[in-house]
C-alpha cells in the first residue's frame, strides 16, 4: 500500500513539473515575441517618421509616392495591436493612398467625358457609375487621414475656445496643414459620389478655424485659401471683415509661387468648378503654368506641389475632354482652346536655305 502512495507521489510530482514547464515555456515564447513586435512597431514608427517621411516629401513621383501610401499604411498599422498607432506618418500614408484612389476617380471621369463628347450613352453611364465608387473610397480614405491628423497632434477641432495643438517641427505643421486640407477634399470627393462614403460635413467649418493656427505667409497661402475656401461652401463662417474669398484665393496663388508650394491654385480650380466659375478655372490654370518657367519649387516639399500640379491638369484634362474630345495636348497646357495665337509669331526665313 505505501508502495503504491510513494509511486503515486512521485507520478504527481512528476506532472506538476511537466506542467510548470510549459506554463513557463509557454510565458517565456509570449515574453519573447511580444517585446519583439513592440520594438519592431516602434522601430518602424520612428523611421517612418524621422527617415522616410522627408524622403517621401522629396519625390517628385506622385503615383509612386501614393503607391507607397497604399503599401505601407497595412503593415505599419498592423502594429498598431502592440503599440500606439502612428498617426503622424499614418495621416500622410493615408493621405497617399487616398491620391491612388482619386487618380483613379479622374481617370474614370475623363472616360465619361471623353464618352459623352462621342455621344456613346452606355460607355459613358458605365465610367460615370465608376468615377462615383472611387470618389467614394478616396473620401473615405481621405477622412481617416483627416482623423489620424487631429488624433495625432491630440487637437479637438470643435473645441470652444480654439487651442492650438502644439506643433514641435516644421514636419508637424506641414503634416496638420496637410490634414486639414484633406478633410476638406474629402467633403469634395463625398459630394463628388453622391454623398456614397458619408463624410460629415461639419469638419468644414472645423478646419476652417484650425487653419489659423498656421502661419500664412510660411507656408505659401494654404490656410488662408482653405478658409476661403469654406467661406465659399458655408457663407456664414466668413468673418464680417473678411476680404472676398476669390480675392483670398488669388492673393493665395500668388504666396503660393513665391514659397515654392502651388496648392492654392489646386484650390482655386477646385472652388472654380463647384460654384461655376470657368473664369477663374481659367485664371488658376494659365497662371499655374505660366510660373512653371520661374518657380523655385521648395525643394523639401517638392511632392506636395506635384501633387497640386496633378490636380491643375485634370482640371484643365475635364476642361478639354468635355469641349474637344479629349485631353489637353502638351502645347496647350495654360490655354483652354486649341486655337493658336497668331499675333507676334516668329517665322522662319527659308531664302537662306534655297
Amino acid at each position: 500500500m505505501i508502495s503504491i502512495l510513494v509511486t503515486l507521489h512521485r507520478r504527481s510530482r512528476v506532472a506538476s513539473l511537466k506542467l510548470l514547464t510549459a506554463g513557463a515555456l509557454i510565458l517565456l515564447a509570449g515574453c519573447s515575441a511580444n517585446p519583439i513586435y513592440t520594438t519592431t512597431g516602434v522601430v518602424l514608427s520612428n523611421y517612418s517618421e524621422g527617415e522616410a517621411t522627408p524622403y517621401v516629401l522629396q519625390m517628385s513621383d506622385p503615383k509612386m509616392a501614393c503607391a507607397l501610401g497604399e503599401g505601407i499604411d497595412p503593415l505599419l498599422y498592423s502594429f498598431s495591436r502592440v503599440t500606439s498607432a502612428p498617426d503622424t506618418t499614418g495621416s500622410l500614408l493615408m493621405l497617399l493612398a487616398g491620391n491612388c484612389a482619386e487618380y483613379k476617380a479622374w481617370e474614370a471621369e475623363l472616360a465619361y467625358l471623353r464618352a459623352d463628347y462621342q455621344g456613346n450613352v452606355e460607355a459613358a453611364k458605365d465610367a460615370r457609375e465608376e468615377a462615383k465608387r472611387l470618389n467614394a473610397l478616396t473620401a473615405k480614405r481621405r477622412y481617416a487621414s483627416f482623423q489620424r491628423a487631429m488624433t495625432a497632434y491630440e487637437f479637438d477641432p470643435a473645441a470652444e475656445p480654439l487651442e492650438c495643438p502644439f506643433l514641435f517641427s516644421e514636419q508637424d505643421e506641414l503634416t496638420f496643414l496637410l490634414g486639414l486640407l484633406t478633410g476638406m477634399q474629402a467633403i469634395v470627393n463625398d459630394a463628388s459620389s453622391g454623398a456614397m462614403a458619408g463624410v460629415p460635413r461639419n469638419i468644414a467649418p472645423q478646419a476652417e478655424r484650425a487653419a489659423t493656427c498656421l502661419d500664412n505667409e510660411k507656408w505659401g497661402g494654404m490656410p488662408n485659401a482653405i478658409r476661403a475656401l469654406v467661406w465659399l461652401l458655408l457663407p456664414d463662417t466668413k468673418p464680417a471683415l473678411s476680404p472676398d474669398p476669390w480675392e483670398v484665393l488669388e492673393h493665395s496663388t500668388e504666396l503660393g509661387i513665391e514659397k515654392g508650394m502651388r496648392v492654392p491654385h489646386a484650390l482655386q480650380a477646385v472652388a472654380a468648378e463647384t460654384f461655376g466659375r470657368p473664369d477663374k478655372l481659367e485664371e488658376a490654370i494659365a497662371s499655374f503654368a505660366e510660373a512653371n518657367a520661374t518657380i523655385d519649387v521648395w525643394g523639401e516639399y517638392r511632392l506636395v506641389d506635384e501633387v497640386a500640379a496633378g490636380v491643375i491638369r485634370f482640371s484643365s484634362d475635364k476642361h478639354w475632354s468635355a469641349n474637344y474630345g479629349y485631353r489637353t495636348p502638351q502645347t496647350f497646357f495654360g490655354k483652354m482652346s486649341p486655337e493658336r495665337q497668331s499675333e507676334n509669331v516668329e517665322t522662319m526665313s527659308l531664302d537662306g536655305l534655297l
